[in-house]
């Protein structure tokens, strides 16, 4: 009431926004530990005995080389790595602070920073456990030869971007369905285990396979980076416009959702419930 207020120029407003985003993302990454490196470590710790799970099994099933030709533990990354990748962005930003949030209070921040912080915090511990897998074992157990990295790097984002996408959704639906929204949410995860098309390779499919899974961006994102991957494989029933135009048209539901929901909800929703 009695605080002066300061005039500032938008590349000053720009720039406060930033820095009240780093510190959030600094702050949603350390979370999970009160020693910021060793909650790094654990995040990192989790994506990696994922991948070597899956490794495992494919081993003892007898599946040791390949479906196409190229290193088998790249074959698993570019199923796995990816589905985690749009998962992790998606929990990340659906369980982002809301508009009643205890931070909320706080003057500079908002749903927007919360979201995008919860964005790049889930993005960072990817491509950092992505970073260390790829490095030990290069170095440690067999070199490895990645086609075109760029463009494989480049689908990883798109992974993740249709994870925030799909997130806003969900973000915008639970203060209104809770419990339904979380039901929807584990419902989604759980058919994407199969229908994002990371066990198999595409190309081999009957077209009656491909329309049954078609509709999903992470069946076409994963089919077009291994194309990127490995030389030797190039995906001709898929494509990579379909899940970025998809992702746009997904987040801006999501945003006009959230919206709606940051003008409508109150905390009275929960103690009712």
């Amino acid at each position: 009431m009695f605080e002066p207020k300061t005039l500032t120029t938008p590349s000053q407003s720009f720039w406060s926004m930033i820095d009240v985003m780093y510190h959030t993302i600094v702050r949603k990454i350390r979370q999970g530990h009160r020693n910021a490196v060793v909650g790094i470590a654990l995040d990192v710790l989790r994506s990696i005995v994922m991948v070597l799970a899956f490794f495992v099994i494919f081993l003892v099933l007898g599946l040791r080389s390949s479906p196409i030709r190229g290193d088998f533990l790249l074959f698993i990354m570019t199923g796995i790595f990816v589905y985690m990748t749009h998962i992790r962005a998606l929990t990340a930003v659906a369980g982002a602070e809301g508009p009643t949030a205890a931070m909320m209070k706080h003057a500079p921040m908002n749903t927007l920073i919360a979201i995008v912080s919860a964005a790049f915090s889930a993005l960072y511990t990817q491509i950092l456990a992505l970073g260390t897998i790829l490095v030990v074992y290069h170095i440690v157990f067999t070199p490895i030869t990645i086609d075109q990295p760029v463009n494989a790097m480049g689908m990883l984002l798109v992974a993740w971007f249709s994870g925030i996408a799909v997130g806003t959704v969900f973000l915008a639906v639970t203060p209104w369905i809770p419990d339904f929204g979380q039901l929807l949410r584990t419902f989604y995860v759980r058919v994407n285990m199969i229908a994002s098309g990371k066990m198999f390779v595409v190309n081999t499919l009957p077209a009656s396979m491909v329309a049954l899974f078609d509709w999903n961006p992470l069946f076409h994102i994963i089919d077009q980076m291994r194309g990127f991957v490995f030389l030797h494989y190039n995906p001709f029933v898929t494509s990579i416009m379909y899940p970025i135009y998809f992702s746009l048209a997904v987040l801006m539901i999501g945003m006009l959702g959230e919206f709606f929901t940051r003008r409508s909800v109150s905390l009275s929703w929960s103690a009712g419930r």
